[in-house]
Formats: C-alpha cells, sequence, structure tokens
C-alpha cells in the first residue's frame, strides 16, 4: 500500500469567510472521490489547523499500489476536482509518497 499525503498553503488574499468556504470545498471535493476512483482505499482532508501550522489543508490518502497513485493524478474525476477546487486557491503544494 502507498500513503500520499499533501500540505497546502493557501493564497494569502484568502482571509475569512472565503478562506473557509475554500477548505471546505477542497475538503468536499476531495473526499467526493471516495469510492470512485480505481485503488483508492482512504482519503481524508484535514482543514482545522492549530495555531502553530504553517499549512492551511492537509489530504491523506492510502492507495493499494503505485500505480494506482499514477492513476489518481491523472483521472478525469481527480483532475476536475483540483482544476476547480484546489489549484485556483493554492500557494505552495507540498507532497510525500510513501510505501506502508
Amino acid at each position: 500500500m502507498v500513503k500520499h499525503v499533501i500540505l497546502w498553503k493557501l493564497k494569502d488574499e484568502l482571509a475569512g469567510e472565503e478562506k473557509e468556504q475554500v477548505k471546505a470545498g477542497i475538503k468536499e471535493g476531495l473526499e467526493g472521490l471516495a469510492g470512485q476512483i480505481p485503488g483508492l482505499i482512504e482519503v481524508k482532508v484535514r482543514t482545522e489547523c492549530l495555531p502553530s501550522s504553517t499549512a492551511d489543508v492537509m489530504l491523506d490518502t492510502t492507495f493499494d499500489s503505485v500505480e494506482s497513485l499514477k492513476g489518481y493524478a491523472v483521472h478525469p474525476k481527480h483532475v476536475a476536482v483540483a482544476d476547480s477546487k484546489v489549484r485556483p486557491y493554492t500557494a505552495i503544494r507540498s507532497c510525500m509518497d510513501y510505501k506502508i
């Protein structure tokens, strides 16, 4: 199995209610992919951060294989969520993939 963890820092111009709406949209969009992507075992988005955090949103996913992770990256449903709910609002993306 493979873990795919992403941390995003949202754009500085997002604040208050708008920032919360963006975070909720990211969470809803990505968690909505559960059961729709082959090999995606688990997907969880964290948006409630402690003040000590340097990221705004965390994606924690589990895949059954490296090949499934590669397929997820280009799957049309994932790309649609990334292009509409994630990429327009993020300034920094950090990723870590590892086998478990």
